[in-house]
């Protein structure tokens, strides 16, 4: 990506190498075990991970920095990557949130090692990058762009980038009730039908990040050539049905919640093609088959 001449965002707060007092002590282990059951069985424990996060979560503690640990530089590369990238996400979502008469309002990104506190409950890099709407600010620990490229076979600064918009993305489904809607929605159906709920929204969320990147290039130009497949390949590598065939050789679509690879690749590379802002309600409207 060329980034040399986008903005860095002031919304960026930097607590790496910095961790809870109870996830110093091991607090975190039962979200963990609960993730891993949840991929292994196919079955739905967030609200289980949910209490888990709330229980363990330290009460109004800050954060403390394991004595003589180095405080990692405000300029080193990732923290200048993230700020660029989330500049031009707060460029792109202030302009289109003008242009149909509404006020955006920008979103923080905390970027943590390990462990931290959120409004949430406790977040952990097992979770992977994060949006928590009750602060409205994004998570990530920046090791997860490793796993990215290692594990998922999806390296690249746009498959980085596409990351943080993807939550970015949720942000903006936040700002305009469609996650609000949603986990409203949730009260009464069951499980399976509550699962479609959240595959539309993480559908709608990558739908997002592709009209992110769409605006993104038509302002800054800062898509190079192999830039977009590099995205695609990490929007693939994350589908439900990739990931529970790796953990346990076997698909379970029913219960997905963030949709199959292909859906994902879909709707990023449509979000891409169009930068059609409105037409992110078309994930609320179409047949759940037609996704």
């Amino acid at each position: 990506m060329r980034l040399e001449n986008s903005p860095e965002s002031k919304n960026v707060e930097d607590r790496r190498g910095m961790t809870p007092a109870k996830a110093m002590a091991g607090g975190g282990g039962l979200v963990i075990v609960l993730m891993i059951l949840s991929q292994i069985l196919g079955i739905d424990l967030r609200p289980l991970i949910q209490v888990a996060q709330v229980v363990q979560a330290p009460a109004k503690q800050a954060p403390q920095r394991p004595g003589g640990e180095a405080a990692p530089k405000a300029d080193d590369p990732g923290a200048v990557f993230v700020r660029r990238i989330l500049g031009l996400n707060e460029e792109v979502w202030q302009d289109l949130f003008a242009q149909h008469g509404q006020k955006y309002q920008d979103p923080t990104l905390v970027m943590f090692t390990g462990a931290t506190d959120t409004a949430c409950g406790l977040g952990q890099s097992a979770m992977g990058p994060f949006y928590c709407p009750a602060d409205q600010k994004v998570y990530i620990d920046l090791a997860f762009y490793k796993e990215l490229g290692e594990k998922y076979g999806a390296p690249g600064e746009f498959a980085q980038a596409y990351v943080i918009a993807h939550e970015v993305g949720h942000h903006v489904q936040n700002l305009l009730g469609y996650s609000g809607k949603v986990q409203s929605a949730r009260r009464g159906k069951s499980e399976v039908e509550a699962n479609k709920d959240s595959v539309r929204l993480e559908l709608q969320a990558d739908y997002l990040a592709g009209v992110w990147a769409h605006h993104a290039n038509k302002k800054r130009k800062v898509l190079e050539p192999g830039d977009i497949e590099s995205g695609l390949r990490a929007a693939t590598a994350i589908g439900d049905d990739t990931l529970q065939k790796k953990a346990t050789g076997r698909v379970v679509p029913d219960s997905f919640t963030h949709g199959s690879s292909a859906q994902r690749l879909k709707w990023f590379r449509e979000g891409i093609r169009t930068g059609d802002l409105p037409a992110m309600k078309a994930l609320f409207e179409l047949p759940y088959e037609d996704l």
